[in-house]
């Protein structure tokens, strides 16, 4: 233990003697939390669209309100006399709403009206919104303004949002964000300390000690560990202060599970840093394998069930899925241990796969 405690307080110095890796450590990670924080956004808002009214009637004119009082659109700026062409076509906005001259004419009379709607299809989801959003936007325009007769099925459901009843966005991303970084960054400086190890040659001194690669994996990772552990304080604590993040329930398994995630992407860097020949070399797996996986095949922004098959079965074992389920539900649903426990066994058992890949490929490379 005296050994590992030796190796543990000498990276510790090492660290703090490098304002790079200091930076590497807190800034990047800062500035991680507010651009994902900031800029990621799933719910489409501010949508940029064209409105024809060729009828100009007052029944017109209430419609066209009513689709901008929604404030997910927004009239788009465009010069000509086809919009399709002169507004879609360049992008400056995503749907065109033609209203037809007959359009409060018809209604009037008790015939159907056709409002035309083209949408740009190239982002095929924003698409999606936008047409379902005008469809529910035409039927209240019509319920508000007794122009639809009451269904015959009298069934008015009442929809309550359970865990975010204020539909945050920042309560969905942030927690994400949080397992994203801690993922990366200190898997990143735990392959790039071990990795300096080889280009300096001071890996051959450990050899030729007494020091086993049990000892040396442990004493490195117990710094880093340290560091990461620094490194969710600082982010979680911005981000209650910033994005307004609170404990929804239980914080234990959180707090418990915080250091075994940390641990598991400290080991992981290890495992990179065994096997990588460079430093560039470290960074780039480190980039491709941890910060990819974590990012597009844990659940962070997209939903498990949408990962088509074989790349769910990768998923499966990527650490970031399991600690985004323990970070949202400690600031969102606040289930406690009965939602999360199975999660804190996987990454126990993934993080001590990683302890023995690494200390594997050391004790060969010692050898």
């Amino acid at each position: 233990m005296k050994r590992i405690w030796s190796q543990c307080t000498k990276e510790l110095a090492q660290f703090k003697r490098d304002r790079l890796t200091v930076a590497l450590a807190f800034v990047l990670p800062l500035l991680t939390l507010f651009i994902f924080g900031f800029a990621i956004r799933l719910e489409a808002k501010n949508i940029p669209i064209v409105v024809q009214d060729f009828d100009n009637s007052s029944l017109s004119r209430s419609y066209i309100e009513r689709l901008f009082a929604t404030n997910q659109f927004h009239p788009a700026e465009w010069s000509g006399r086809d919009p399709v062409h002169d507004a879609i076509d360049p992008g400056l906005a995503k749907a065109v709403v033609i209203i037809p001259p007959d359009f409060s004419r018809n209604i009037k009379a008790d015939r159907p009206s056709s409002v035309q709607v083209l949408v740009d299809g190239t982002d095929v989801n924003n698409a999606r919104i936008i047409k379902n959003s005008v469809n529910a936007t035409t039927q209240f325009f019509l319920r508000i303004s007794k122009l639809q007769s009451p269904p015959a099925i009298q069934v008015k459901p009442h929809t309550r949002i359970w865990f975010n009843p204020g539909r945050k966005e920042s309560l969905y991303i942030v927690p994400g964000t949080c397992a994203v970084i801690l993922w990366i960054y200190p898997s990143l400086l735990a392959a790039m300390a071990l990795v300096r190890e080889k280009e300096q040659g001071t890996i051959i001194q450990v050899y030729a000690s007494s020091l086993s690669a049990v000892e040396l994996i442990l004493g490195k990772a117990l710094a880093y560990l340290f560091i990461g552990l620094s490194e969710a304080i600082v982010v979680m604590g911005l981000g209650a202060i910033i994005f307004g993040l609170s404990f929804a329930g239980d914080p234990t398994p959180l707090l418990i599970g915080t250091p075994i995630f940390v641990g598991s992407s400290v080991m992981f860097g290890l495992m990179i840093g065994t096997r990588a020949s460079n430093q560039n070399a470290a960074v780039q797996a480190v980039a491709t394998i941890g910060f990819l996986t974590a990012f597009l095949l844990s659940g962070f922004i997209y939903p498990l069930s949408n990962i088509p098959f074989p790349l769910s079965l990768i998923s499966s074992i990527v650490p970031a899925r399991y600690y985004i389920e323990i970070t949202r539900d400690a600031f969102v649903r606040g289930t406690g241990w009965p939602g999360v426990w199975l999660f804190m066994i996987i990454l126990t058992l993934l993080g001590l796969f990683f302890f023995n890949t690494a200390r594997r490929n050391l004790e060969r490379m010692q050898a």
